[in-house]
């Protein structure tokens, strides 16, 4: 659990994630959720729906230290433009930042602000949400095969083989997120689960068509993008 929050979110030091750890990070996915759906509705009676909802995004990207939004950028900028097989990893290894991922998480953040503002506070909403991405992450590395050997996810991945675990997360975190969000509205929550398990399956789709895989990277834009979705779904006129 301390691995899973210190590598998920700048609290609890540096430390480097065990698989073990992969099974905390629905439950951490949670308590984070509950932490922005918490601030969301404090700041909903002080601010505007504008401010609270701004609010929310930034103490998002602060509690997860920006480490999702990252690898969204890094994604962008190595999957989407026309370049070699070879190239994309490396791009996606670059410090540096390019027009295709500022772009993106330009306009990730815009529809995120935009959806919280349209929506009415709600703690299990955000609570099921974040939990089921997560759950994504954690599954993920035991479906797919790692496209960079001795990268960071290197030290997270299951044994060969050992699926089972990753899976039982899998299933955990999709019941914490049905959970959740049918507690929020029955009919439109599984909408909104199914949009987000839809937004991370094309995110991983496309990194196991360009680059052959998955890296961690891919795992972050993944979760925030299927996030994202989730909650675009939920904003929706039901």
């Amino acid at each position: 659990m301390r691995r899973a929050l210190a590598f998920l979110t700048p609290l609890g030091g540096a430390r480097t994630p065990t698989p073990g750890a992969m099974a905390w990070f629905p439950v951490v996915g949670a308590a984070l959720g509950l932490a922005l759906g918490g601030l969301w509705w404090g700041a909903h009676r002080i601010w505007p729906p504008a401010v609270a909802a701004a609010l929310v995004v930034a103490a998002d990207l602060a509690l997860t230290g920006l480490l999702h939004l990252d690898g969204l950028v890094d994604s962008a900028d190595g999957l989407l433009p026309h370049l070699p097989p070879e190239r994309r990893l490396e791009v996606m290894a670059e410090p540096t930042v390019g027009a295709f991922g500022v772009a993106v998480a330009a306009v990730t953040l815009l529809l995120r602000w935009v959806a919280l503002t349209a929506l009415a506070p709600s703690l299990l909403l955000l609570g099921g949400i974040w939990a089921l991405s997560r759950g994504i992450m954690a599954t993920v590395p035991a479906l797919l095969p790692y496209a960079r050997p001795g990268g960071l996810a290197a030290s997270f991945l299951p044994a060969s083989g050992s699926r089972r675990p990753a899976l039982v997360t899998g299933a955990g975190a999709l019941v914490l997120g049905l959970g959740g969000t049918l507690a929020w509205r029955v009919g439109p929550g599984a909408a909104v689960v199914a949009a987000e398990l839809l937004a991370a399956a094309i995110v991983v789709g496309l990194a196991r068509r360009r680059i052959g895989g998955f890296t961690g990277d891919v795992l972050g834009a993944a979760g925030v993008l299927a996030e994202t979705a989730a909650l675009l779904v939920a904003a929706a006129r039901w």
